[in-house]
């Protein structure tokens, strides 16, 4: 029997969340709606979204769905985002414009490329536990340690100079504090300057950073070009790992059992990063499109020009996909989460967010077994519902 949908029936989107660690209470509750539900935003828009993992597995390769918030029709799930809408990065374009874009950045990115930076980021996370043990607990660990080192780690892939990452990371970590407030606005400005200044003093380097080797291209990327995709992989990769960490952290720290099953036995740990990522899934609401032409889904018609979420933390909790999807489960197996998206966006650099995700786990566990949350977790300040899951501060001690 098709299920079918309402104009009336809908549902208040974002929805607040009330733990840190899970989707919204509300969630549950869409799901049971149906596969393709009625959502209205803060606005009142009125678009479509998608409860089901399969349905959002077709349609996030389907080329009838835009992800240029420039269309007419894509949803707006914040005001902020308004201002946002002309700013072009790989996470907005379509191909063959986002093709071409990400073509440059693949072999950056590669399996080898990857393997080739285990010592670095050994090297990093060993340096920054070293920073954090120095400190007088408690210590906030996103700011503290976790926004730092995710920082160090993009640094030393774009190849910005050991003297200035100091500054670097201090306004890069401004920026991820309030990116909408006058202070996040000021601190984008200057890293865009910085960045442009560094673009151009290394003009005919050879050398191997992302920077280097994108400058000399050919020709094909322009400065601004160059500036853009830098400031894309530092706001989006430094946040979200930076949240990755220290929430992973409080998930183990709650279950001493997963704990002691990873000391006992460190070989889980690749399994246990990508059930992490599943169970929190940071990045819950990259699944935003636009319909360019009419897609058919369980009988209804998502006509072209509506909007389309696809709740990345909903779909990855989906008893259909993930048996018993609310345990953490470290040897599940097929793991199709939804934490780096799906398709031709899916995130380019999640080997490299893997692995600084598995070495920083692991030395964490080995070097502080003390290690505790200095609060209640439900002590704990969420984030905004319109922005990234995660908390403002993690508080920590040993």
């Amino acid at each position: 029997m098709t299920e079918t949908v309402h104009a009336t029936d809908t549902f208040p989107y974002p929805q607040q969340r009330t733990c840190p660690y899970d989707p919204p209470a509300g969630y549950s509750a869409m799901r049971e709606a149906g596969p393709l539900i009625r959502v209205t935003l803060y606005d009142g828009a009125k678009v479509w979204m998608v409860t089901r993992h399969a349905d959002a597995r077709r349609l996030l390769t389907d080329p009838g769905l835009s992800s240029d918030r420039a269309k007419d029709g894509f949803p707006i799930v914040t005001p902020r985002l308004l201002e946002a809408r002309g700013f072009r990065t790989l996470v907005t374009m379509d191909a063959p414009e986002h093709t071409f874009y990400r073509r440059m950045l693949i072999p950056d990115f590669t399996a080898k490329r990857t393997r080739a930076m285990r010592q670095d980021v050994e090297r990093l996370v060993g340096e920054s536990i070293d920073e954090l043990l120095a400190a007088e607990p408690p210590v906030d660990l996103i700011q503290g340690f976790a926004a730092q080192l995710s920082g160090r780690v993009i640094f030393h892939l774009l190849g910005v100079p050991g003297p200035d990452q100091a500054l670097f990371t201090q306004r890069s970590m401004r920026l991820l504090r309030a990116p909408e407030s006058p202070d996040g606005v000021a601190a984008l400005a200057e890293l865009v300057a910085y960045l442009d200044e560094l673009v151009a003093s290394r003009a005919g380097e050879q050398d191997t950073w992302l920077l280097d080797r994108l400058v000399v291209s050919g020709g094909e990327l322009s400065r601004d070009d160059l500036v853009r995709m830098a400031v894309q992989l530092l706001v989006t990769g430094q946040g979200t790992t930076a949240q990755m960490i220290a929430l992973g952290v409080a998930v183990l720290l709650e279950n001493p059992a997963l704990l002691d099953e990873l000391r006992r036995d460190p070989a889980l740990m690749p399994g246990a990063v990508d059930e992490l990522l599943r169970y929190l899934t940071i990045a819950d609401m990259a699944g935003i499109r636009v319909a360019v032409e009419d897609i058919e889904l369980h009988g209804q018609m998502i006509a072209a020009g509506e909007g389309v979420i696809m709740p990345y933390a909903l779909l990855g909790r989906d008893p259909d996909a993930f048996p018993d999807p609310d345990r953490i489960d470290l040897h599940r197996t097929g793991n199709q989460h939804f934490a780096f998206g799906f398709g031709p966006h899916n995130c380019i650099a999640q080997g490299l967010a893997r692995l600084e995700l598995e070495v920083t786990y692991g030395a964490l566990i080995e070097r502080i077994p003390t290690l505790r949350l200095a609060v209640p977790s439900a002590e704990l300040r969420i984030r905004d519902a319109a922005d990234m899951q995660g908390v403002h501060e993690l508080p920590v001690t040993w």
